[in-house]
């Protein structure tokens, strides 16, 4: 599963060929959680308060570059790179 960002030990990733709805995966230490993209939501997981709040906002910042990592993974092209938050 590529990384396509990493920022405050939190580490954004993407499978290719996923599931629906379109989603990524967020992680930092024994926290793990699928985040939707439209709309920004857990699907599956948990995230601590603290890191939610931050890989939400980030989501938010990044949510075109979301969608559009999300069509290369379906489509099993090499994933972007999206900046962290800073």
């Amino acid at each position: 599963m590529p990384t396509i960002s990493m920022f405050d030990g939190i580490k954004i990733m993407m499978y290719y060929r996923d599931h629906r709805p379109p989603h990524f995966h967020a992680e930092r230490g024994g926290e793990e959680a699928e985040v939707g993209i439209d709309p920004i939501a857990i699907l599956e997981g948990e995230l601590a308060r603290t890191t939610r709040a931050k890989v939400f906002e980030w989501a938010a910042i990044h949510q075109a570059e979301l969608r559009a990592n999300w069509e290369l993974a379906r489509a099993g092209l090499p994933l972007l790179q999206i900046p962290p938050l800073d």
